[in-house]
C-alpha cells in the first residue's frame, strides 16, 4: 500500500475533490488486540497469499510512508524475520509480493525475491515490473526463468491504467506463460500521498475489459476489490479468470460502512491474505474474523488455502 518516494511538491491530485475522500485521508489508529501464539490446530491448512517482502532499505521507506500517511506498523521485521514469524505460528505457505515504484529497479527486486524463493520451500514469490519501462517483457521472462511464479503490480503506486498499451505487454507475457497476475486495481485505500488518483485509474469496468480480452490470464485483485465490492462480486460470478483476496477486509478495522459477506460470494475464487507485516493489528486478527463467519468447512478450507494453491499453481508446500 505504500509509495516509497512521493514528491510532496506536486499539487495534490484530489485537492479540489473534497467530497471524494479515501480511506487514508487521515492516518489510521493503532490496534492493541492480543495476538495468538499460532494458527489453531482445528483449522484447515493456511496459505497467507499476501505477504510483502522487501530489502531492508526499502522496508524502511515503506514504514516511513506509513508513519506519515497510512498508520502504525506493528511488525517491523526483516524478510527473514517475517518468514520465520509466520511459519513458526502455523502458516503453511507464504505468497511473497513486492512492487517496483519506478523504472529500473525491477530486475534487482526480482533477483532478491528469487534468492528468497530458492532458500525457502514454503515460499512462492512473485515478480514485479514497472509498466511501460524498457524491456518489461524481458524482465518478466528472466524472472520466470529464475523461479518466480507470477507478477505483482500496484496501480496506486505505479500509476498505470489497466487498459493502456504498456499493460498489454504484461498481459501477453503472463497469458503466454500461464503466470498469474495479482494487481491492486481497486480504488481504495486512496491517499493524498499518491502521485495519481486511484479513483480515476481504478474502476471495475476497466478491469472487466481485460478479463474479456485476455481469457487465459488469471487475475487476482486484493482487498476484495475495495471499494467496488458489488461490482467485483458480480464479475466473480461471470469470469472464471478472476479471483479476489481478502487482505485487510476481514479485520473490521478500516473505516468503511459496508463489507461483503463471503458466504454470499463465489468461495472458490476468494483467497486469504493479510498484508503482513504492514499491519496495525495482530497477525492473526483476520483469521479469527474469518472463523467467526461460520462458513462451511469446505468453504473455509478453500479460502484459507486451497484457492491460493490453485491460483498460484503451488504443487508442494514443503512442510
Amino acid at each position: 500500500m505504500a509509495n516509497f518516494h512521493t514528491d510532496h511538491s506536486e499539487k495534490n491530485f484530489n485537492s479540489d475533490r473534497k467530497g471524494d475522500l479515501g480511506l487514508l485521508e487521515r492516518p489510521l489508529p493503532s490496534a492493541n488486540d492480543p495476538e495468538g501464539d499460532r494458527v489453531p490446530d482445528s483449522l484447515p491448512s493456511v496459505v497467507d497469499a499476501h505477504v510483502h517482502l522487501f530489502p531492508d532499505h526499502l522496508f524502511s521507506s515503506v514504514w516511513k510512508w506509513f508513519d506519515n500517511w497510512g498508520g502504525p506498523i506493528r511488525y517491523r521485521l526483516t524478510s527473514e524475520e517475517i518468514i520465520n514469524c509466520l511459519l513458526s505460528r502455523g502458516v503453511d505457505h507464504i505468497v511473497a509480493l513486492h512492487y517496483a515504484h519506478k523504472p529500473g529497479m525491477a530486475r534487482e527486486l526480482n533477483a532478491y525475491m528469487a534468492d528468497i524463493c530458492h532458500s525457502h520451500s514454503q515460499i512462492t514469490a512473485m515478480a514485479t515490473v514497472y509498466p511501460g519501462e524498457k524491456d518489461a517483457a524481458a524482465i518478466l521472462e528472466q524472472a520466470f526463468q529464475d523461479g518466480l511464479g507470477g507478477v505483482k503490480l500496484h496501480s496506486h503506486v505505479q500509476c498505470f491504467e489497466v487498459n493502456s498499451e504498456a499493460m498489454d505487454e504484461i498481459y501477453e507475457v503472463c497469458s503466454a506463460r500461464r503466470k498469474p497476475l495479482i494487481m491492486h486495481v481497486g480504488r481504495e485505500p486512496k491517499s493524498h500521498a499518491y502521485r495519481c488518483d486511484p479513483y480515476e485509474l481504478c474502476r471495475a469496468d476497466k478491469l472487466e475489459r481485460v478479463l474479456k480480452e485476455y481469457p487465459q490470464l488469471s487475475v487476482c485483485v486484493p482487498h476484495l476489490g475495495a471499494d467496488e465490492f458489488d461490482a467485483y462480486q458480480r464479475m466473480l460470478d461471470k469470469y472464471d479468470n478472476l479471483w479476489l483476496d481478502t487482505t485487510m477486509t476481514l479485520a473490521q478495522y478500516l473505516p468503511m460502512d459496508y463489507f461483503p459477506k463471503l458466504a454470499e460470494m463465489r468461495v472458490d475464487r476468494i483467497i486469504f491474505g493479510t498484508d503482513f507485516p504492514n499491519l496495525p493489528y495482530a497477525w492473526d486478527r483476520e483469521i479469527k474474523q474469518l472463523v467467526q463467519q461460520n462458513l462451511p468447512q469446505n468453504a473455509l478450507a478453500k479460502i484459507l488455502g486451497q484457492n491460493a494453491l490453485e491460483f498460484y499453481n503451488i504443487s508442494c508446500r514443503g512442510n
